[in-house]
């Protein structure tokens, strides 16, 4: 977080998980709004603290060392030249991951290049968190909604997030969406908590769900 200029943006959220190693209370003495989830999951935690959002442009940006902090300055002046969302692709160019493995690779692969084939997505990337887009589109696309994640988590008993369906609905939308290169390097600290067998599966039916249950 030190390397997040403050004066990059108008507002940064510090969105906890309900750590208890110290993060909230760091956070806190650094003068960073904090909000502490109340149910668990990345999208339970983007809609609680989607009221809180002053601005009308969302970067959501992980700080365990995977998002490049120098890259969001070209995030924001990418989105200025009139894009509804920005990701930053580990898999444009010459950008690589060195998070991956060979399953989450592949794995990684297979979604984005099924969110193109179903969808017509034009993405190297359709998974990733490091993006930026227009805050209204996260009402227009319905991802505040619990009906397009609802069977799927019933089905595999997980919780998922909201970067797949949002990619999935913006290409079908034909939202106007651009794609930035940026490294994926090692997370810093922490144990990955991918769940991969009951994600993917979940990713994977909501996607051919989406052939037939939104327009």
């Amino acid at each position: 977080m030190p390397l997040v200029k403050r004066d990059w943006c108008d507002q940064i959220i510090i969105l906890d998980g309900g750590s208890s190693d110290g993060t909230i209370e760091w956070a806190k003495g650094q003068g960073y709004e904090v909000y502490v989830q109340k149910r668990p999951g990345f999208r339970h935690a983007y809609n609680e603290v989607l009221p809180y959002v002053t601005g009308d442009t969302i970067i959501t940006f992980s700080p365990d060392g995977n998002s490049i902090p120098e890259l969001i300055p070209a995030l924001i002046e990418k989105m200025k030249e009139g894009y509804d969302m920005v990701i930053v692709s580990r898999y444009l160019g010459s950008a690589k991951s060195e998070d991956d493995d060979v399953v989450t690779g592949f794995g990684n692969w297979l979604f984005t290049r099924t969110v193109n084939l179903l969808h017509g997505g034009h993405y190297t990337d359709a998974m990733v968190i490091y993006r930026a887009y227009k805050k209204q589109i996260v009402y227009d696309l319905e991802l505040n909604n619990e009906e397009g994640y609802a069977l799927a988590e019933k089905l595999f008993q997980t919780r998922i997030s909201w970067e797949p369906l949002l990619s999935v609905r913006a290409a079908k939308r034909k939202l106007k969406i651009a794609e930035i290169p940026g490294d994926e390097p090692p997370r810093i600290g922490g144990e990955r908590k991918l769940k991969i067998l009951k994600w993917g599966a979940a990713y994977y039916f909501q996607f051919l769900r989406e052939v037939f249950c939104w327009r």
